[in-house]
């Protein structure tokens, strides 16, 4: 029976999901970590190593490939060997804000690249503010990229999901000119389909995990996409909403939409468009406030169809990416009652207005109209969480197929495998 792993990178740690031909899960693992600002490249090694580590021999022997998925614009710039020559930069750091004039004169109005938080924004900071460290790159890379070199030894390749905030154009499938003719663009990854089989595993990777030394390594994507392919949504009007540490949507759309001035992107999926954005309001936030046995028992003290008059924008520092694009947006937390389960309940509905925001913005400018939501992520569980939700997208909101972004990137490598090139 051949067997196909999906390993999922997230904000607060890693899984992996091994399939077998019919989509059956065979097995699976998980490794939690605390990002840290000193060394998350280590940390992103321990835990693919100890994820791998960590199935059944009898189940690694039978693996033919593997994909990796990794939160979208996670970047880190390495040497010739691969190694990292600083601290990756994550998803939601800002610092790009330092070279916004420098990114709006080399991109084109409203492109998808014009966020602080973009991968071309981080690789600009890095070109203009840190000129040692430019200095002593060869690849500029992405979480996921960079990982998969960790198992196939192959450098510089991308996917198109990831590549989406680089500047990479997902239409035409190249670099624009524009980006091209840019002096840091020999650093810039080749660019492939995502689930496109890259190489066979290194020897080394085969000996020391006991893995076939014929397993392909695919091509990534990025876990909210991941997260999409698991869910089972199909159809134009069909969309995902990820309930995370952050707060992530994706609608299946006939038409493409792309306006940097909302944060709202498109990504290929076919002969379709995932159309959405990523906003930093989440779950991050509610675990600043109320442990998980919080969250659960004060949610079941809440009357789900009674509004809260609580207006927040709940974030834990300034800025948001998605639906409203600025980086200085201030978090807006109060007034905090007495009562937590009011607190909880104002948190939680105004999550839901914001989620509903960003789909209201994707239907004015064109997407193909909501029908449907399924949901990923931790608040999916949150049954209170969804009854509000349900209030305000005024759509059914369904239970996916399955929600670990790890399934749907096992899906990923089992689809795109040599021998399922047909699924």
């Amino acid at each position: 029976m051949d067997l196909y792993l999906g390993i999922d990178f997230g904000t607060s740690g890693a899984r992996a999901i091994i399939i077998d031909t019919a989509g059956a899960i065979q097995a699976e693992a998980q490794y939690p970590f605390i990002q840290s600002n000193t060394d998350l490249a280590a940390i992103w090694q321990t835990a693919l190593f100890n994820l791998i580590e960590q199935i059944f021999p009898e189940v690694k022997s039978k693996i033919k490939a593997i994909a990796i998925n990794g939160t979208s614009s996670s970047v880190l710039l390495c040497d010739a060997a691969g190694k990292p020559v600083d601290t990756p930069i994550l998803y939601n750091d800002a610092r790009g804000v330092a070279v916004r004039d420098k990114l709006t004169e080399i991109a084109p109005p409203n492109h998808t690249v014009l966020s602080v938080t973009s991968s071309l924004a981080k690789l600009l900071w890095w070109w203009k503010c840190r000129e040692v460290i430019y200095n002593a790159s060869t690849y500029f890379l992405h979480q996921a990229d960079w990982l998969a070199f960790l198992l196939h030894g192959k450098l510089g390749i991308s996917d198109y999901h990831n590549a989406l905030k680089l500047g990479y154009d997902v239409e035409n499938l190249c670099y624009p000119s524009w980006l091209e003719n840019q002096p840091f663009s020999h650093l810039f990854p080749q660019v492939l389909s995502p689930g496109t089989p890259i190489s066979e595993i290194t020897p080394d990777i085969a000996r020391r995990f006991n893995l076939p030394s014929d397993c392909i390594v695919c091509t990534g994507t990025t876990d909210s996409i991941a997260a999409f392919i698991a869910s089972g949504a199909n159809f134009p009007g069909e969309a995902v909403t990820s309930l995370g540490s952050t707060l992530v949507i994706k609608l299946l759309s006939n038409t493409r939409i792309d306006d940097a001035s909302y944060g709202i992107y498109s990504h290929r999926l076919g002969d379709l468009w995932l159309v959405g954005g990523a906003s930093n309001t989440g779950g991050a936030v509610l675990r600043e406030f109320f442990t998980d046995t919080e969250l659960e028992n004060l949610s079941k003290e809440i009357d789900a169809n009674k509004e809260s008059p609580l207006d927040y924008y709940p974030l834990l520092k300034e800025g948001d990416r998605f639906p409203i694009n600025d980086p200085n947006l201030p978090p807006k937390l109060k007034p905090r009652p007495n009562s937590p389960v009011e607190f909880l309940h104002g948190l939680l509905e105004s999550i839901a207005r914001i989620e509903a925001l960003g789909y209201q913005r994707l239907q004015q400018l064109g997407a193909t109209q909501l029908t449907r939501v399924y949901t990923a992520g931790g608040g999916a569980k949150n049954p209170t969480w969804t009854n509000i939700r349900a209030r305000h997208l005024q759509v059914p909101i369904t239970p996916p197929q399955h929600t670990a972004a790890a399934f749907g990137t096992a899906l990923l490598a089992l689809r795109k495998s040599p021998c399922n090139s047909t699924l």
